[in-house]
């Protein structure tokens, strides 16, 4: 049995397929088979793997490179009792775990509440009586009914169909309901097109069927994929990597110059205990203990301004990962598209109209081409083509709090639509021509029939919506715009058909006639000698905002590729509307379309051009979106994956961030995801990206100004231990500096609003370090100034006759006045404080005051000076602190200019982005 169950079903005849199962098509399975089968199989459900408890994922957020720096010295600290020093370094590590906790859990409460829980039941035959049973329950060999409105239990091999119709779009990316029929279908039938099976998870839309259960659990379609989740690879993020690789680098430069400190310190005669003590004030100022928590929290705030666009972070790195994204690849359904179907042409007596608006709502406009005066219904062909399709209908529009919606088939709902926006009313309709008859829609006679009766006049009228090839074979005459008749062309038709289908839409033709007044009932046979009234051409439409979305994107230098498991006339007539970009057909303005049928039998290495070079891939199986992700990650790019469906999940854990839809997005790909918009809007892409670069920008200001302070703080101790004088700052003045300045200056950079010109650059070398070779030069620069600056200060003091107390409280104060000048300069990495707008962050203001407020109390309260062994200094001290912070921010605003001045048009005005001219020419 368990070998049955790898079988593919599809291409076995339904009789056999029963008789394999050990089953009956009546009957199906007695009790007993069921309990031995359930033992053997287990419960009907996907595995779920369990995600780390609380604890761990508590743990979890210590586990960073420079977090074990911190560690290591804050256990240092304590070992040597300095556990001031040692309190405040595990305070800073913990303040940076529990934001990180918290920021994760508040992601999964959010996903949870955007869940919907439901027990799915399935209607099943088990010793020849219908039964209800929960969908776990079931087993391969069960024979499970369908009907409208029912979620598939498990991949079932139809045995019966009557106009099955079946959402897949949550598979396989098809945008309509896919018709279903019991035969028999080739070994090479791919997935979206297999008719004669119903898949776990999708949804039946129309009609009723009966199948038997071939697959269940992990076994089935869904557990497929998620299989794929599982071998998808879990990526570090841009940042993270950057981070890893700048702390690796850091943790080696402050090792060796404290190992410098101390063998310089023992060969000049020192006591090893103090060189040590020396070698540690080092290590602890060289260290930016800062930068942890100001990467959290500048992150954290990201995360707060995508929440209130409607963007749901489940983990802090994913910000800025978007910022540094290179290629978006979306899925086509509910994502680019609005998931709903909308008629955006109408064909009727030789005149082409065309309908704007999209979706459901009946508000728009339909207008003649090239004549936006005319009168649409004053052409009675026109008006009877609206007519009929608003007639001959199943289907409801209801207007809810979310927007209007279809209660029915989604092509039905686009009928009734445009002919609202044209002017028709159903209910008035309905008023006066009620409906006496209905012949339903059959897959073999491929339309629909109703009659009515006009109530004014008790006339009969027959009202036909179908397939173009069906109806025109029953038309012999056309209606004319005057409501009279003439003979009908069929060539013209079949002419304007085929226009329609190149632009992807989906074409149904309208016919009808009169009957006689006492005709109460109407048979096939009354479906013969019709008038042909027109086409009407639907397509589900892209979202104007995914139209300007992507415009934005591709303004950034970010490509965007759509993988679709839709038709490739359908993809590429989208892709057009869209304005993707991507290598043209020499024969035709559009994007070039592959399949998963013509990628089969590429190897990794050719799919890699391919990723590169094609725009539109159609027909996309969860593998192939995959490998597609892969392929491009190969290439260098850093991909963001959005889509809504189970076959999206493999390819979105993949992707360097994924971003699945909050609304109709399945919990699947949620889970997988990333990112979740709780608006199934494209368009947050957009305003996700720009809030990746402008947090990245800021983390990248706050490295550029806190580093000097690290540095410089490294400098004048190894100054004092090669001169041989005391040390100018001693360790707990250094955690003083460091985290005081961090969090009350540096801070203030993660509110520092996006510049200008973000959208305009192009992305970010993925290659690059978040340093360049310029920015490391203005580290240089500031870190000596402030050398010359404390050391020169303290020499000063204590030429003065100060004490060395006094003598290290004026060189912390040089410290911070620098810090506090050189924030101005780093609020932007080009321009200046001026140029970007002097108030343009109120967090700067307020910072500023309460550090001069707390420097203040370091130098003049009792309480802080014997705690960090400070002392009260003169106004004469003042004057040269203020000097040395004024002389920074001079001297690097020189900097700038000359940057800017030289350079500004060249590829190095643009190092602030972490750009290499090999990235830039590529993207």
């Amino acid at each position: 049995m368990e070998t049955l169950i790898e079988r593919l079903w599809h291409q076995t005849a339904a009789d056999e397929v029963v008789q394999l199962l050990k089953s009956d098509a009546n009957r199906g399975l007695d009790r007993f088979e069921v309990e031995a089968r359930q033992r053997h199989f287990g419960v009907n459900a996907i595995p779920v793997r369990g995600g780390p408890g609380p604890l761990i994922r508590f743990l979890m957020q210590f586990h960073q490179p420079l977090l074990y720096i911190l560690l290591t010295a804050a256990a240092i600290t304590a070992l040597l009792d300095e556990w001031v020093d040692a309190s405040v370094i595990f305070a800073v590590v913990l303040v940076n775990a529990v934001i990180g906790y918290l920021q994760e859990s508040k992601a999964a409460k959010a996903l949870e509440a955007l869940a919907k829980t439901t027990l799915t039941e399935a209607r099943v035959i088990r010793s020849g009586e219908t039964r209800n049973v929960p969908s776990t329950e079931l087993v391969p060999g069960d024979v499970v009914l369908l009907q409208s409105g029912d979620k598939v239990p498990a991949d079932l091999r139809l045995l019966r169909s009557r106009d099955l119709q079946v959402d897949e779009s949550a598979l396989t990316g098809e945008s309509v309901p896919v018709e279903k029929k019991a035969i028999e279908l080739g070994l090479e039938t791919p997935l979206a097109e297999r008719r004669n099976m119903a898949y776990a998870s999708t949804l039946v839309t129309y009609g009723q069927g009966r199948g038997v259960v071939v697959a269940t659990a992990a076994k089935t379609e869904v557990g497929r994929i998620s299989e794929l989740i599982s071998l998808a690879d879990v990526l570090e993020t841009p940042l993270t990597r950057k981070i890893a690789k700048f702390s690796r680098v850091l943790l080696v430069v402050i090792l060796l110059l404290a190992a410098v400190t101390f063998a310089v310190g023992v060969w000049r005669g020192q006591a090893k205990f103090e060189m040590f003590m020396a070698a540690v004030a080092l290590a602890v100022g060289a260290i930016p203990e800062g930068l942890p928590a100001a990467v959290t929290i500048t992150l954290a705030i990201g995360v707060a301004r995508m929440a209130r666009r409607r963007a749901i972070i489940r983990k802090l790195p994913a910000v800025e990962t978007l910022g540094g994204t290179t290629v978006v690849c979306s899925d086509k359904t509910g994502t680019l598209t609005v998931n709903q179907m909308t008629v955006l042409e109408i064909w009727a007596a030789g005149q082409r109209l065309t309908a704007s608006g999209s979706g459901y709502e009946p508000s728009g406009k339909i207008q003649v081409c090239g004549d936006e005066q005319a009168e649409v219904l004053s052409s009675a062909a026109v008006r009877h083509c609206l007519q009929a399709g608003l007639m001959c209908n199943d289907s409801q529009l209801v207007c809810s709090e979310s927007g209007w919606k279809v209660q029915g088939d989604p092509t039905e709902g686009a009928l009734i639509a445009v002919a609202g926006k044209a002017g028709l009313d159903a209910k008035q309709l309905d008023t006066q021509s009620p409906r006496l008859d209905t012949i339903p829609f059959e897959s073999q006679y491929q339309y629909m029939a109703t009659l009515h009766e006009n109530a004014a006049n008790h006339t009969r009228h027959l009202y036909v919506k179908g397939a173009v090839e069906v109806l025109l074979s029953k038309c012999p005459r056309a209606m004319t715009a005057t409501g009279e008749t003439c003979p009908l062309d069929v060539a013209v038709v079949h002419q304007q058909v085929e226009a329609m289908a190149a632009e992807g839409l989906r074409v149904l033709a309208f016919a009808g006639k009169p009957l006689p007044p006492a005709t109460h009932d109407i048979s096939h046979g009354d479906v013969g000698d019709l008038v042909f009234y027109g086409l009407q051409g639907m397509i589900d439409p892209p979202r104007p905002e995914a139209v300007a979305a992507i415009k934005a994107c591709q303004t950034a230098g970010i490509r965007v590729k759509m993988i679709t498991g839709d038709h490739a006339k359908t993809a590429q007539a989208i892709a057009q509307q869209l304005g993707l970009d991507g290598t043209r057909q020499s024969d035709e303005h559009a994007p070039i379309v592959k399949t998963a049928h013509d990628l089969a039998g590429t190897s990794d290495q050719q799919l890699i051009e391919v990723a590169d070079r094609v725009a539109v891939f159609a027909r996309a199986t969860p593998e192939l979106k995959l490998r597609l992700v892969r392929a491009l990650q190969a290439n260098g790019h850093i991909v963001a994956m959005t889509g809504d469906g189970v076959n999206d999940a493999p390819a979105l854990k993949q992707a360097d961030i994924g971003v699945a839809m909050g609304i109709g997005g399945t919990e699947v790909a949620k889970e997988a995801a990333d990112m979740v918009l709780t608006d199934d809007n494209f368009a947050s892409i957009e305003a996700a990206v720009e809030e990746g670069r402008g947090v990245f920008d800021n983390l990248t200001k706050f490295i550029v100004w806190t580093l000097p302070t690290n540095m410089g703080e490294g400098f004048v101790i190894l100054a004092a231990i090669f001169v041989g004088v005391a040390l100018p700052i001693l360790p707990v003045q250094i955690l003083w500096i460091n985290m005081t300045t961090a969090v009350l200056l540096g801070l203030m950079l993660a509110f520092e609003p996006k510049e200008d010109d973000i959208m305009t650059r192009p992305p970010r070398d993925p290659h690059a370090p978040i340093l360049t070779g310029e920015l490391i030069g203005r580290i240089v620069l500031v870190s000596l100034v402030m050398l010359v600056g404390a050391f020169g200060s303290f020499e000063w003091a204590i030429g003065q006759g100060y004490s060395e107390v006094v003598a290290r409280t004026v060189s912390v104060n040089v410290f911070v006045m620098v810090e506090l000048f050189y924030l101005f300069n780093c609020r932007s990495l080009t321009k200046s404080m001026f140029a970007i707008g002097v108030f343009s962050n109120r967090w700067i203001g307020l910072g500023v005051a309460t550090m001069l407020v707390l420097q203040m109390a370091f130098t003049y309260s009792p309480i802080m000076n014997r705690i960090f062994h400070s002392a009260p200094i003169g106004w004469d001290a003042w004057w040269r602190i203020l000097l040395t912070g004024l002389a920074t921010y001079m001297i690097v605003g020189f900097e700038k200019w000359l940057r800017r001045s030289n350079y500004w048009n060249s590829s190095v005005a643009k190092v602030h982005l972490g750009e290499s001219d090999e990235g830039t020419t590529r993207s």
